[in-house]
């Protein structure tokens, strides 16, 4: 279940912004905001890094996101960024921590390399299958650049001696600290003695990944693929080892991650209302509240008007199945509305929890999806649990806030072939 070696992180001479411009290069991740939401965020700020990681903004409406140009004026804002002295490169390996303040709630992580074979092995542990696309498209852009531009959003249990050297560290003076214009503040210190950190972490049974799996599985493609073209190669390579912060998981928040679908299959309101009426495994009720109180609750939007489902737990299932997001899709959105692989399916659209349910009353009333579902926030545990057992939880099942910022660290792999 758990590692049978000690977990390896390695501290890491990366890039990073001078302070004079962090604010104006860190940027949200590349999969919390569309095409258009990246286009208007960036357009006064030419060191987002969003014209990195969403190079697609700075061309015209309707260009291919996948095509060659986006990918070499990826490599070209990138570089210009480091010629205009606004990513720095760190004099030495280094690691950092990485403060997130949303409101009261604070969270603490580790920024630092892991390695791809601990993700290959296992012992970084998965609980989500990624979409090939969105896989192969982080593949092209990771290996074109030669850098992972944003983290992989890990956590790991609890442990008291690593918490007390954070709160050491975080004692000290900051090397970033700003507050985003969605009010997350974000502040970094950088490590003094890497060694304790270093030495700490090879306790630590196992990491899990929270939120980043795209991320990580092109991370550990691009490094299988620079092995294989390089015949001089010997383990000790950057291209083996990618970007992460580390957070203990009682730190963590989860929100839901909600549903919408296009149409209703072919039913009318009423007849999608009768069907699921009829449909053993849960009960439903009118005049719901839009955001669940408990786990077993989903709540959905139809015709202006917000619906509940009672689901009822089978206490023999497995721990996959008994998630909301699963019984859901066993229930209602394969049988009901033919959603037959959310992972490939494209009349589903998933919408992070921080949007609030607003946003989906307002998609459904503009007519940009027929019906949307609310979920209650999965845990941590069942997070750990499932990836503990070597399941995988549906698509889409967790989202984390706050989210990582890109580009307050950049870890670059420039090995010649």
């Amino acid at each position: 279940m758990f590692a049978s070696r000690p977990m390896r992180i390695r501290a890491f001479q990366g890039l990073r912004p001078s302070e004079a411009v962090v604010e104006k290069i860190a940027s949200l991740p590349y999969d919390v905001v569309s095409t258009e939401e990246a286009r208007s965020i960036a357009k006064d700020n030419p060191l987002s890094m969003l014209h990195i990681v969403r190079a697609e903004i700075d061309f015209p409406k309707g260009t291919d996101p996948y095509s060659d140009a986006i990918y070499q004026k990826a490599k070209e804002n990138l570089a210009r960024l480091q010629n205009n002295g606004d990513l720095i490169r760190e004099s030495e390996p280094s690691l950092f921590i990485y403060q997130q303040q949303m409101g009261s709630h604070i969270q603490r992580g580790l920024a630092a390399l892991c390695h791809i074979d601990d993700y290959e092995a296992g012992l970084i542990k998965k609980h989500e299958n990624t979409q090939p696309k969105k896989e192969n498209d982080r593949t092209r852009l990771t290996s074109d650049l030669s850098a992972n531009t944003g983290p992989v959003f890990l956590t790991y249990p609890d442990n008291a001696p690593i918490d007390a050297m954070v709160e050491t560290t975080c004692q000290g003076a900051p090397l970033y600290d700003f507050t985003a214009e969605d009010g997350i503040r974000h502040t970094v210190w950088k490590i003094s003695d890497n060694e304790p950190y270093l030495s700490a972490f090879t306790t630590i049974p196992a990491f899990y990944v929270a939120d980043g799996h795209h991320r990580s599985a092109s991370a550990a493609r691009v490094g299988r693929e620079r092995r294989e073209a390089n015949p001089n190669h010997t383990g000790n390579e950057d291209y083996n080892w990618f970007l992460t912060v580390l957070f203990p998981a009682s730190q963590l928040i989860v929100l839901a991650y909600n549903r919408l679908v296009a149409d209703l299959n072919e039913h009318s309101a009423e007849e999608l209302l009768e069907a699921l009426q009829q449909t053993p495994g849960f009960r439903l009720f009118e005049n719901a509240n839009p955001e669940p109180a408990n786990q077993g609750d989903v709540s959905f939007y139809l015709n202006h008007q917000w619906y509940g489902l009672k689901l009822e737990v089978n206490p023999d299932a497995d721990p996959v199945s008994r998630l909301d997001v699963s019984m859901l899709q066993d229930r209602v959105l394969s049988p009901l509305l033919g959603i037959d692989d959310p992972r490939t399916n494209t009349r589903i659209e998933f919408v992070g929890g921080i949007r609030g349910t607003k946003e989906l009353e307002k998609r459904v009333d503009a007519g940009e999806a027929a019906i949307a579902f609310s979920l209650y926030p999965g845990s941590i545990s069942q997070l750990i649990d499932i990836s503990d057992a070597n399941q995988i939880m549906p698509p889409k099942s967790t989202w984390f806030e706050p989210k990582l910022r890109s580009g307050l660290f950049i870890h670059t792999f420039e090995e010649q072939l």
